[in-house]
């Protein structure tokens, strides 16, 4: 199946037969695979993009979003199987690859952290980039809505977690704040389901839980 470094996976639900996909993408072809887990049998090989897949992220049961170095994220509808939709970052300069993306719990709007400190926000049903922004001064690995899509939470090798107030006008300049700092390069951080806390991990070798407590998160 692959043929270099797996970098991303993300699970899905098939509305079809119920029965749990694996997606993973990476380095060597370039691909996106997907895999019926109760089976173990490949299902789909998705090719398109020209640089290693870096960041996946699968919504309503039939759409894959990822992020590659080529500085594009594509949309993939597994229904066709086919890429529906390409989104390019050379609108901000020359590009930046994209490490990471992420798409809000209705499926409306996708953010993007890039590694040139950027992170962009996109309508998807209007189809229309609504601004891109600098939460960070390195590059950003980690995008996650929070689960009432209120916040963006963002991490960086800058070492610091960021979280952006989603509830203006999304065009306009948006509150961020510093909520969270690690001594080495952030690496992830992930949302509690339901609450408003969230989990870093970093280079440092530590994974750090965040809960908000009198107004901040400690």
């Amino acid at each position: 199946m692959h043929t270099g470094t797996i970098r991303d996976l993300a699970f899905m639900q098939g509305p079809d037969s119920g029965r749990s996909i694996l997606i993973s993408a990476g380095a060597g072809d370039c691909n996106i695979y997907t895999t019926d887990c109760q089976r173990g049998k490949g299902l789909h090989a998705l090719s398109g993009h020209t640089g290693h897949i870096l960041s996946l992220y699968s919504w309503d049961g039939w759409m894959i979003a990822s992020g590659s170095q080529d500085k594009t994220v594509r949309f993939w509808d597994l229904r066709v199987p086919s890429c529906v939709r390409v989104l390019g970052t050379a609108f901000n300069g020359s590009g930046s690859a994209i490490a990471a993306v992420a798409v809000d719990p209705a499926g409306l709007l996708l953010a993007t952290g890039q590694e040139d400190s950027s992170c962009m926000l996109y309508d998807i049903r209007g189809g229309r980039t609504m601004q891109t922004f600098c939460p960070h001064k390195s590059d950003v690995r980690s995008v996650r809505f929070s689960p009432c899509a209120h916040y963006l939470l963002t991490g960086s090798y800058d070492t610091n977690i960021m979280i952006t107030d989603l509830q203006g006008d999304l065009t306009k300049r948006l509150p961020i704040t510093l909520v969270g700092e690690h001594k080495n390069k952030v690496i992830q951080c992930r949302w509690h389901p339901q609450d408003l806390s969230f989990l870093s991990s970093s280079a440092d070798r530590t994974v750090m839980l965040w809960m908000h407590r009198a107004g901040c998160f400690k």
